[in-house]
């Protein structure tokens, strides 16, 4: 039985946000579906961010929920304690686990949500066979460690792939996407068959937070629905 349709999420990144006042930066995006956190240790990826003792503080004073992005190396060991800190949802790297189907269960059964992310380079095809061990599949459409990059195109098939393998398989998984993501190549994603969207300058970088995200909403669900409508016999 294919799956029912999956609304247009926005998740703000912030990467993009003002370190210093995250608590007020979070308040800004209270009308997003969750709030994007970006983890980097400097090994994994060559950039460092925030470690568990600060999530677990975001975690405590957001009004949205948090769905957070391991672009770290042993994930296999920290990512458990970040679905274990409460956070709604937890995605690791798959090019960094060496047990992912295990870890999908682990951050299942502590509570959160199992997302497992794709870098560019990295191709979907060896891994459908975990749909149902997944709640969300991130397609990278820039390489992981650093905002502001452009979206990468080459990225369409391998979303549209991905978004094949889902409804062929009767299981309910988000297609994520993180990158690149503004008013134009929000469309072009969820054409695709994306419906989950990292934003970070597109939202951070708007005199108004909160009316970006309403905007970017309205262009994807349009934009995913026109996908997902049946088409003509």
């Amino acid at each position: 039985m294919p799956v029912s349709p999956l609304k247009c999420c926005i998740n703000p990144s912030i990467l993009s946000a003002d370190f210093v006042n995250l608590e007020a930066e979070l308040a800004r995006v209270s009308n997003a579906d969750a709030v994007h956190v970006d983890v980097m240790d400097n090994h994994f990826v060559p950039n460092l961010t925030i470690g568990l003792p600060v999530v677990e503080r975001l975690q405590k004073v957001s009004p949205v929920p948090l769905d957070a992005h391991l672009m770290i190396a042993n994930v296999d060991r920290w990512a458990p304690q970040f679905a274990g800190a409460g956070l709604s949802s937890v995605t690791f790297h798959v090019e960094a686990s060496d047990a992912p189907i295990k870890l999908a269960r682990e951050l299942r059964a502590r509570g959160a949500k199992a997302g497992m992310a794709l870098r560019p380079a990295t191709p979907v095809e060896p891994y459908l066979d975990m749909l149902p061990e997944l709640d969300m599949l991130l397609i990278m459409t820039v390489e992981p460690g650093f905002g502001g990059q452009a979206f990468l195109d080459v990225m369409l098939p391998k979303i549209r792939r991905a978004r094949a393998a889902v409804e062929g398989s009767g299981v309910d998984v988000a297609i994520q996407v993180d990158g690149g993501i503004t008013e134009e190549t929000i469309t072009r994603a969820a054409e695709a068959g994306a419906n989950v969207f990292v934003a970070g300058s597109a939202v951070y970088g708007k005199p108004s937070p909160s009316d970006a995200i309403e905007s970017l909403r309205a262009n994807g669900q349009l934009a995913f629905a026109h996908n997902t409508a049946p088409q003509p016999a």
